[in-house]
């Protein structure tokens, strides 16, 4: 889910091209998970754009300076700081441009760098196995700091999928959605149920949070997200600048540990706390998914920004906290239709983020606040690196288990494995 941009799936391997069975082939539509889709910075009165996500030249400034938001609670969406820009997809190369190359400037394609190639093989895989841009092979990204059900990314969503079938010849789709994208199927089922009968075949999910994904989240709403380490950071977005938009993005709660999950462990976070300076005693605070609400909230009280020049006050969100709770109530209440066929891909055999501590017996934490500028140390489960194994596979609930629906063996997709091109013409 998170890590580095690139996609690193089970590799479709690649194969001659296939020219001649691309008028039998069904089309495929490729969904992006977090962090997946180019964002670009338009301008309300001018038009102009400029790449803010993903970009490697000035990646901090034009981050800050464009996509620092601020959730509205009358109606849900986040928006924009500066009032005058807007966030906006690219639809170009029918949307595969959005999920492409996620730093499309030019001289990151001259010198391949591969962090950035988020679905680029897959597509050229498909390309060479003869699916055709614009009639068989479409894309999807979308505003991913906005929550999974929020109305314009599931119209959005609507209008892919109607004119995928439409440019196919009335064939229905194949979806293969990537992490966080598969949580934003799940809303679109439990809202427009009948049209995704009505326009789906199959739904390949990988690598989806479906109970959440609780070492990363946790720790993100804290101390924010680090795509990139060592020398290479200093190019990219700051850990902390991301933190002060995450704390105002739906999405990221919405991906919050499930508290009505039956984990076979449950997920805490840890922190060593001496009460005072005064005080030498040094005890070990835990929370669970439901105390550490009041974790964030005591952490987070006093946090700001700064933009242009003024302090803006950005704690817990408890608004968004709740419109993710309603958000949780709509994915459970998902029933799949018979009709779609469901694959469900996740990754085992790499040590994912599960629990979460901060300070240390011998240097604890005495003010909450201290947390969100601590160095987080995990305890692991099995998983594909970011979400666990028991969160990724536990889809199998109204209805999607009870239909003919299919379950693919745990992949690790992180690995060298491969898919044999031929399996790409059972999309």
């Amino acid at each position: 889910m998170f890590g580095e941009c690139g996609l690193r799936l089970p590799c479709l391997g690649r194969g001659r091209r296939r020219a001649a069975a691309g008028k039998e082939l069904e089309p495929v539509l490729l969904v992006s998970g977090i962090g997946g889709s180019v964002l670009n910075a338009r301008n309300k009165k001018t038009g102009r754009k400029i790449c803010v996500w993903v970009r490697i030249l000035l990646a901090n400034l034009e981050f800050k300076k464009y996509v620092w938001s601020m959730y509205n609670t009358e109606t849900g969406y986040v928006e924009s700081l500066d009032p005058d820009y807007e966030i906006v997809v690219p639809e170009d190369d029918y949307g595969l441009h959005a999920i492409d190359i996620l730093d499309p400037s030019w001289w990151a394609k001259c010198l391949h760098l591969t962090d950035v190639y988020h679905f680029h093989d897959m597509i050229d895989m498909l390309v060479e196995c003869g699916y055709e841009k614009g009639t068989t092979l479409f894309g999807f990204g979308y505003d991913f700091r906005q929550s999974n059900r929020i109305d314009k990314t599931l119209d959005d969503l609507r209008v892919k999928l109607e004119s995928a079938y439409k440019a196919s010849g009335g064939k229905k789709v194949n979806i293969i959605s990537h992490s966080m994208g598969g949580l934003l199927l799940r809303c679109f089922i439990s809202l427009y149920n009948d049209v995704f009968a009505k326009y789906v075949n199959k739904w390949i999910c990988i690598a989806c949070p479906f109970q959440g994904a609780p070492g990363c989240i946790n720790d993100s709403l804290l101390t924010g997200l680090q795509f990139v380490y060592g020398f290479e950071s200093f190019f990219f977005v700051s850990r902390w600048t991301m933190h002060q938009l995450l704390i105002e993005c739906p999405s990221i709660y919405e991906m919050l540990p499930n508290p009505e999950f039956n984990w076979n462990q449950q997920p805490v976070i840890q922190v060593w706390r001496k009460p005072s300076e005064d005080n030498e005693a040094v005890k070990l605070d835990v929370y669970d998914p439901t105390e550490c609400i009041s974790l964030f909230e005591e952490a987070l009280r006093d946090n700001e920004l700064t933009y242009n020049g003024k302090s803006i006050a950005l704690p817990f969100n408890f608004s968004i906290l709740k419109w993710a709770a309603d958000t949780r109530q709509i994915l459970d209440n998902a029933q799949l239709p018979s009709s779609v066929g469901f694959y469900n891909i996740y990754g085992t055999s790499f040590d994912s983020p599960h629990d979460v501590c901060y300070g240390s017996e011998t240097s604890p934490i005495t003010n909450l606040s201290e947390v969100c500028h601590t160095t987080p140390e995990y305890t692991y489960v099995d998983g594909d690196g970011t979400v666990p194994a028991e969160s990724a596979k536990e889809c199998c609930k109204h209805g999607f288990r009870n239909h003919q629906n299919r379950m693919v063996r745990p992949i690790p997709y992180h690995s060298s494995t491969k898919l044999a091109p031929r399996d790409a013409e059972t999309l």
